[in-house]
This record gives C-alpha cells, structure tokens and sequence, in this order.
C-alpha cells in the first residue's frame, strides 16, 4: 500500500467496532452526502452490519453555512422489526428547531432508505451551533442502543453592515426570505430617504459643501472601496456560492486583503493551458500572465472548483499569501493574484520549469526505462542545505512555515529547491494529512511532539519538519512513520521511537537527522550548527569525486 491512506479511511475501515447485540443494523453516509459535507468520494459508516465505529460516531462532522440538512441513510438486515426513537437537540437562537422528515418513532425500514435532519440558520445569529442526533435501537426488550451523532453547523448573519457597505452573506430559507426581504427593502428605502434629505439641506447651505458630501457619500460597488481600479473586489455576487464572505468581517484578514489589493490583476491577463496536479476541490494549472508592459511570462496557478467550500476558498488564499513579498532565490513568493465575480481566485506563482518536489523524489524510483534523475547523496546533501537556506532567511523574516516537507517545494531541471507555501497540499497530498478527531487536517507525521501534543510552533519545531523532510530526501519520497497509526504517534515519539535510518544513508547524515528530532526543544540543533554540518559533510563528499 504505497502511503498512508489518512484518518477518513480509518473510519471508513475498521479500527475498533463493537457488536450491536444480535441485531443488525447499518446506519451510514452515502457517497454523496460524504462528498457534499466533506469533498471526498467515499461512504462513511457508523454502523456497519450491526459493528458500531465508535470513532466516526466520535468525529463531530463540520457543517456549511450553505448546508441546510444532513442526509442519513440505513437499513435493517436483522430478519426482525428494529424499533427506533429519534431526538434532536441543538439549543442556539442562530437556529431554527430542527426538523425530521421522517416520523421520530417507528421501525427502521428493511430496505435501504435516506432520510433527513434539517436544520436552517435564523440569519440573525453568527454562532457555531452543535447539533446533537439522539438514535435509540430496540434491538430486543430492555436493550436500547444508543447512536449519538453530533454536527457542526456554521450559522452566519444575513447581513453584516461596515460603514456604507452592506454585505449579504447567505440566503434565508422558505418563508423566513420573504419576511427578511421585505424588512432589507424597507430598511434601504428609509436609509435613501434619509440621505436625499442631508443632500437637500447642504445643497441649500453650501453648493460647495453639497458637492463634498456627495462626493464622500457616493455608494462603493466594493467593500475595498480605497483600492484603485484593478484591486481585488470581494463583494462576489451571490450566485457565487462559496466566496469566503465570513472572513471580510473578521480584523484578521485585513491586512490579508491589502496584501492581495497590492497584487490583484484583470483575469484577461491570465491564461490557463495545462493541468499539472488536481485533487478533489484543488487545480494547480500551467499557465500565462501578459504583464503591464505586454510581455507574457509563464507561470504557475493555483485555484479552487466550483463546489470548493468557504472554508477551502479562504485557505487557498491565505497560505497562498504567507510567503507574499519575500524575495529569496530558495523561496517560491507568490507573484500575482486575481478574483473576479462568479469566479474561483487565481494564485499566480512564477514557473521556471519546476517541478513539485515529492513527486519529482517518487519518478526518481521509477524503473530504468523511466528515470528522471538517480540523485548523489552530494545532491541531496545540497538540497537540503537550499532548504536551510530558504528557511534561515523565513526565520530571519519572522515566519515559521509549520509546514515544511517534500510537498511543499518544488525543484528546477538543476536541482535548485524553493520552499513554497502549503496551500491546496491537504487536497493534493490527503494521505500527508490526518485528522485526529479535533476536525483539523494536520501533517501529523511532519510534525514535532510538542506542536503534536500543545499546538505550540517554533523554529525548532520547523527543524524538526526539516529533518523529516531531510529523510524524504533519502529516501525518495517515502511515507514516514506508515506502519503507524496517526492517533498513536504522539505516545511514539514520545517513548523515544524515531524514523528508522534509509538504505544506503551515510551515518553522517543520518545523524543529522536524528539531532533534529531530539524531544526537548532546546536540544535540538540550530539551523546555523545544521549549515555547518551539512557544509563539512558535504566538502568531504567532493574529495572523494
């Protein structure tokens, strides 16, 4: 099995299950209700022929704004009637009561069927409502079984006022969108009304004063209504369903918002020609920008599908940004961006016949009929010293990438490595990335014991990374630690088990690895004493050539 296959094939697999008595019972998601909530194609069972997966019944399922409902389909496959009771709980006033479109007692049916849970937002709430799914199974008298289901539902407010914009972020449901229609309209007529009286009154006491409050209350067609002409316009319209609305509202994303201003260009200058890597909501394209000055250059594009999610969309464009106005000759900083209306957001990255790195490492194991390159360890060794490179030079700036891994680089026809950002790598590279119950996708085998265990990030925690990275290397794209499972690698690292050392490494480097890996923080090495070492070793490679 060539990588791991990630915390979702885990559910959808056996981990631990537990017998439903004697009665059998399947309780699951369909194909499209997991790709609907989720983007991946696969079913997702929290009862399989009467085992109970405790631990998809423990992953709380993150639900869209845009998402009213959550579909359930099942089956009884015990030979006898299976009575039922379902209860539904969520107590938020962002919610209205939720609805079953089935009767909330009966007999779960014989064949397979699907029913639903809704539960629309009221629009006058922003909240994160947890949604509870009580499921009672009679499978004999005095024996009930319990199914506790638990979503996530995203609430947010229908409208968000900042100064004279108004910014519709979702559509009510049913006849609550009457009623809030009427009540927007009558709200916009009093506002005009208001505004044509002051425009009255200092025409009539000042023409001169008149022109100036015109000027300053002229209606903006954008919510960056200081941004020249060609800036980025995140009022989308609303057919354009999964703009990432909710973070225009949030202090964080402004600077965001002026760094993707100061690079925003027309979507006529862009053109697409190939598809290089594809995922399940991601595209990265091969393509072209026509500058200012009418020259062409080629560049490398990231985007999003049409059924990417808010939350996706927002990514893509802020770890798109994180390497924004960096200019280091090992870091791959982004180069353009545009976002039109009813269109998915371009990241533009400059392409100088790069390759991603990991994928580059893998054809390098290839047979010999379809060898790309056969790397020297002195290659390897300086890759890796690009990469410390590039990485001092984060540190010096400030950042840490959190993130650092053959994915998240690319390399040219000469071996010269750039670190990049890691947006759409959770979408390109799903086995690198694993949910441990808490809703995150994180590099869980990338990742140092304390950023495992706290969250907490540091330049020490990216030596780490590096050191993992370092053993890819070697080993050419290899999947670390994949006969162990993600929910267990916090208690491995920390009773001292480590990467084992690769075939035909040289001590040497292989001690590098294993200094960057040490469990306390401080005693790992600097990315100045890894220079240094890697530069010796390195010198002692050219000797013998």
């Amino acid at each position: 099995m060539n990588g791991y296959p990630g915390f979702w094939l885990i559910l959808l697999t056996v981990l631990t299950t537990y017998p439903f008595s004697h009665g059998y019972l399947n309780l699951y998601l369909n194909l499209q209700e997991v790709q609907r909530l989720l983007g991946l194609g696969a079913e997702l069972y929290y009862v399989r022929d009467g085992n109970i997966n405790e631990y998809a019944l423990n992953f709380v399922v993150p639900v869209p704004s845009k998402v009213d409902s959550s579909q359930f389909t099942w089956e009884n496959v015990a030979g006898h009637p299976l009575p039922y009771s379902i209860d539904v709980t969520a107590n938020s006033g962002a919610l209205y009561p939720p609805q079953l479109n089935i009767s909330a007692t009966g007999n779960v049916p014989t064949s397979t069927q699907t029913f639903s849970v809704s539960f629309p937002c009221t629009g006058f709430t922003a909240a994160e409502v947890m949604v509870v799914i009580k499921i009672n199974i009679s499978v004999a008298q005095n024996n009930v079984t319990s199914l506790v289901i638990k979503r996530r539902k995203i609430c947010t407010k229908l409208e968000e006022f900042t100064g004279s914009h108004v910014f519709i972020d979702t559509v009510p449901s049913h006849s609550n969108s009457t009623r809030i229609f009427y009540f927007a309209v009558g709200a916009a007529l009093v506002m005009l009304t208001i505004l044509a009286l002051f425009v009255i009154l200092f025409y009539v006491k000042n023409k001169k004063e008149r022109r100036t409050v015109e000027h300053n209350n002229k209606p903006s067609g954008s919510y960056l209504s200081t941004m020249p002409r060609n800036a980025v316009n995140f009022t989308y319209n609303e057919s354009f369903r999964n703009a990432p609305s909710y973070s225009l509202l949030d202090e964080r994303f402004k600077d965001l918002q002026e760094r993707i201003a100061e690079l925003t260009v027309q979507r006529c200058r862009v053109r697409l020609s190939s598809v290089v890597m594809e995922g399940t909501f991601g595209r990265v394209y091969l393509g072209s920008y026509t500058t200012e000055n009418g020259k062409e250059e080629t560049v490398i594009i990231k985007t999003v599908t049409d059924h990417a999610s808010e939350v996706q969309i927002s990514l893509l464009l802020q770890e798109g940004m994180s390497m924004y106005s960096l200019n280091h000759k090992n870091i791959l900083s982004i180069r353009r961006v545009s976002i039109e209306d009813h269109t998915a957001p371009f990241l533009l990255f400059p392409y100088k016949c790069t390759k991603n790195l990991k994928t580059f490492l893998q054809k390098c194991k290839l047979s010999p009929e379809g060898v790309s390159h056969t790397l020297t360890t002195q290659e390897v060794v300086d890759m890796a010293l690009q990469v410390i490179h590039g990485l001092s030079y984060l540190h010096k700036k400030h950042l840490l990438h959190k993130d650092l891994a053959a994915r998240n680089c690319v390399v040219d026809d000469k071996l010269k490595v750039q670190i990049a950002d890691n947006a759409l790598s959770r979408d390109l590279f799903p086995s690198d990335y694993h949910c441990l119950g808490d809703n995150e996708n994180r590099p869980v085998k990338w990742l140092a014991i304390e950023s495992l265990q706290h969250k907490t990030f540091s330049t020490s925690s990216d030596i780490w990374s590096f050191g993992v990275l370092l053993w890819e290397l070697t080993t050419l794209a290899q999947q670390p630690y994949i006969e162990i499972d993600p929910f267990e690698m916090s208690a491995y690292l920390k009773d001292g088990y480590r990467l084992a050392q690769p075939i035909n490494c040289p001590d040497e480097l292989f001690a590098v690895m294993a200094y960057c890996w040490a469990m306390s923080a401080d005693e790992r090495p600097t990315l100045n004493q890894l220079q240094v070492c890697l530069e010796e070793f390195y010198t002692q490679l050219t000797r013998y050539v």
